[in-house]
């Protein structure tokens, strides 16, 4: 069985998960609002290490400076009575009518300027209360007609934002990096930078590219069909996963938000896996917070909430446990050889070789047996199962 969560294991969750009324485009709240404090101790009892919010969620939108400062005080009295941590904090530029055609990207220009403004304000709130990350979601950022926007002028807006943000945090001598979440579309009918790919491409286009990276989410990449432990691998791979967020979603529909792993077990399996024993020497390829970014369903009452929340980390951590046995398997390990896994990593060309050497080797072309070759199975399908039955507890 699966060990209690602890902050060792660095769960976090967003404010905006557990203090989410349940409305939806049909139907009103079925639960009262949750008080941001009430958040932080009943996540700390549950075992959890941090909690994150965006700037709407802690301080109504609207608010004086001194009704802002009372919110504010109450949480941090919170966080330091039990330890909880905020690693990430992010901002609300999709709720109110202004941001209506987006924030950084809205036509309008009255707009950009002020979601500049919100933005550069809670930047400042995220240093004060010791975040290292700053998640961009872009979820007006985008366009339902295709006439109504010219997305390579939005492009050269959201960089301007980027690069404005890149350098007050430069100036102002906060240690936080920046992380783009991708998502293709809700509520937009298309939003921009809309896969992992897409959203690597724009940093790439940045005055700051090292400041700024990537924050998956398990359903924003499955809602367009693309496999989630591959975008991750591809994030590792660049250098750029800065944060991630994780949920359960069932196939191309709308983003549902499920708890982590009540979706596409198998690939969850394989996320954990890459997680905790992907690394370099076959330690853990990601350090970071594993922040759930989840709705607790529009059914449940405040103890299915509490309930969805731990289910989250413990599932996380049967997958943990499932994984480290299916990598200690002897069996596993003499599939992963079968199936030349490891052969991967060795590079196509010898040290020193050269194409010209590549070409003098007879054996890499004319004398091959091709048909030979071709009529080696892989056994992938073995490797698969094995992992299935670890999965399933069969092993």
């Amino acid at each position: 069985m699966a060990a209690q969560p602890t902050p060792a294991d660095k769960f976090s969750f967003g404010l905006w998960t557990v203090g989410w009324t349940a409305r939806d485009p049909f139907g009103e709240a079925s639960r009262a609002d949750l008080d941001p404090v009430e958040a932080v101790n009943r996540l700390a009892e549950l075992g959890a290490y941090g909690i994150t919010f965006h700037d709407d969620d802690l301080i109504p939108f609207g608010s004086d400076n001194a009704a802002r400062d009372h919110h504010i005080a109450r949480f941090r009295k919170a966080l330091d009575s039990t330890g909880l941590v905020v690693p990430m904090v992010t901002t609300n530029l999709f709720t109110h009518p202004v941001f209506k055609d987006g924030g950084f990207t809205s036509n309008d220009r009255d707009v950009r300027r002020f979601a500049l403004r919100k933005v550069l304000r809670n930047i400042d709130l995220a240093a004060e209360l010791g975040a290292s990350t700053f998640v961009m979601w872009g979820g007006r950022e985008g366009a339902e007609y295709d006439v109504a926007k010219d997305i390579r002028a939005a492009l050269d807006r959201y960089r301007e934002a980027v690069n404005v943000l890149s350098q007050y945090v430069l100036d102002r001598g906060y240690g936080l990096r920046f992380a783009i979440e991708p998502k293709p579309n809700e509520p937009r009918g298309d939003i921009l930078l809309p896969t992992v790919g897409h959203a690597l491409a724009f940093i790439n286009e940045l005055e700051h590219p090292e400041m700024v990276g990537l924050n998956p989410e398990v359903g924003h990449e499955q809602m367009a069909g693309l496999n989630y432990a591959h975008g991750i691998a591809q994030a590792l791979w660049s250098g750029k996963l800065f944060h991630l967020d994780l949920n359960g979603q069932r196939g191309i529909k709308y983003d549902q938000d499920l708890v982590f792993g009540h979706g596409d077990v198998m690939n969850a399996f394989a996320l954990v896996d890459l997680l905790e024993n992907g690394g370099p020497q076959g330690g853990p390829a990601y350090t970071g917070p594993r922040h759930f970014d989840y709705k607790p369903s529009r059914t449940e009452d405040y103890d299915g909430v509490w309930a969805s929340a731990a289910a989250n980390m413990r599932t996380y951590l049967l997958l943990k446990e499932r994984a480290a046995a299916f990598r200690a398997d002897p069996e596993v390990q003499e599939a992963l050889a079968a199936s030349k896994v490891g052969e991967l990593s060795a590079p196509t060309l010898n040290e020193g070789e050269t194409y010209a050497d590549l070409l003098a080797d007879r054996s890499a072309f004319e004398d091959l047996d091709v048909d030979a070759v071709a009529g080696r199975g892989f056994g992938f399908v073995q490797l698969n199962q094995l992992a299935l039955e670890h999965l399933l507890g069969a092993r």
